[in-house]
């Protein structure tokens, strides 16, 4: 089920993220300070539970335990991450359709992040041509649309 996430999901949604990021951003970023000093589970889970209002637009995918968020802002989709161990179970897509159905309909994503941009595309998001600077990094992100 996709449920609004609470601040018992802290710890799971905070692990889901520094995990995912690691795994998929240090081979483009290629900074471990931020990927293993600056980016750690705890800090990020305790933020959540002493701030709740950062987890309102959370999403999670709560089949006995959580395997995946999304981050809604508007009708824009800030984040979507899966548990890379539940990776290909269709969590992802579960999650964006929850979202499009919401009517979430632009995102934005690193361009060297060729998977997540296929993964987009495939539910129907289409690149705009606009690329800005990721800020605090030398890489870009794009813009896709639904």
């Amino acid at each position: 089920m996709i449920r609004q996430a609470t601040t018992e999901d802290a710890s799971r949604i905070a692990e889901i993220s520094v995990f995912t990021k690691r795994m998929n951003y240090r081979s483009i970023f290629h900074n471990d300070q931020v990927s293993f000093g600056e980016m750690q589970v705890y800090p990020l889970a305790d933020a959540y539970i002493h701030d709740p209002q950062r987890l309102q637009g959370i999403w999670v995918l709560d089949d006995g335990f959580v395997k995946g968020f999304i981050n809604i802002e508007g009708k824009q989709i800030a984040e979507l991450y899966v548990d890379s161990f539940f990776a290909n179970q269709g969590i992802g897509s579960r999650l964006l359709s929850f979202a499009v159905a919401k009517g979430c309909n632009v995102l934005w994503v690193l361009e060297k992040n060729t998977d997540a941009q296929r993964f987009y595309a495939k539910h129907g998001f289409v690149k705009t041509g606009t690329r800005k600077p990721e800020e605090g990094t030398d890489e870009y992100i794009i813009e896709m649309k639904r």
